[in-house]
């Protein structure tokens, strides 16, 4: 794992849901090197769709630029030293408004 706490720059996720994202990002590396982003995006982004449901997406590298749509109260981005990690839960085509539950 990387050395260093977690910061979360902007979420709009409850307490629980935040400690969720960020107790499986320290598990992910912890088995996988950082350097292998798109492992430590599976493994978020499987976890979450198990216990969240499905449509979670998972972004994770140390330079990334984003806009994204996303289900109110289904956002979070943090750092774990330099690894930046994008998670929320996005918007389907039948869903036609963004207020939707998780």
């Amino acid at each position: 794992m990387l050395d260093g706490k977690a910061v979360v720059g902007e979420t709009d996720m409850l307490q629980t849901m935040q400690q969720d994202a960020l107790h499986l990002a320290a598990k992910a590396l912890d088995i996988f090197d950082v350097s292998e982003s798109t492992d430590i995006a599976r493994f978020i982004k499987k976890d979450f769709d198990r216990v969240h449901g499905p449509g979670w997406q998972c972004i994770v590298g140390t330079d990334f630029g984003s806009f994204v749509t996303h289900y109110h109260g289904c956002f979070i981005h943090f750092c774990i030293g330099n690894l930046a990690i994008l998670l929320f839960k996005g918007l389907g085509r039948e869903v036609v408004s963004s207020t939707g539950d998780c």
